[in-house]
């Protein structure tokens, strides 16, 4: 396992649609656990391939808390059957974005269809946190940063931040 690099906006990579996977074979189950592993090392909450650099519908969340035990959960191809009419706002950060939060509104549950670890199809209704969090990471396989459910003012602060803070380190 290994801990891969974190795209950070603007890098335009971040917005590149992702191609679905066709088959959960040792490759994606490497590129999972390199993922899972980022994750953690980045103290994240959830991580899409495409935010290491690699165009394939696969994310992974762990909602485990600080002193209970990890929890991965692996999605790959997920797609929203369903999703409620109430909303919910959480405030949201992403480890493409460091530093940067903002309130979000997004249905506040999500039934989803995906494959799972082992290439076995799965649905789960999620609510709360766990809804937050996949809606967040399936945009990113769409090209949709968090940054741009906000209003183009925030939106551009935020990312004129980011530029700037680029262009400092490589200084």
């Amino acid at each position: 396992m290994a801990v891969l690099p974190i795209l950070k906006a603007p890098d335009p990579r971040l917005k590149t649609k992702s191609k679905p996977v066709a088959q959960v074979d040792e490759g994606v189950r490497k590129l999972v656990a390199d993922m899972i592993e980022t994750m953690y090392a980045a103290n994240g909450i959830g991580l899409a391939a495409i935010q290491v650099g690699i165009p394939k519908r696969i994310l992974v969340i762990d909602l485990a808390r600080e002193g209970e035990a990890p929890n991965p959960q692996v999605f790959i191809n997920p797609e929203i059957l369903e999703q409620s009419e109430d909303l919910a706002t959480y405030e949201e950060g992403c480890l493409s974005v460091p530093e940067h939060y903002a309130e979000v509104v997004r249905p506040a549950t999500v039934r989803v269809r995906y494959l799972d670890g082992q290439g076995e199809i799965r649905e789960q209704e999620a609510t709360g946190l766990l809804a937050t969090c996949l809606q967040h990471e399936m945009d990113h396989l769409d090209g949709v940063l968090f940054v741009d459910h906000l209003s183009l003012v925030k939106r551009s602060v935020i990312l004129r931040k980011l530029a700037k803070a680029k262009k400092l380190a490589t200084v």
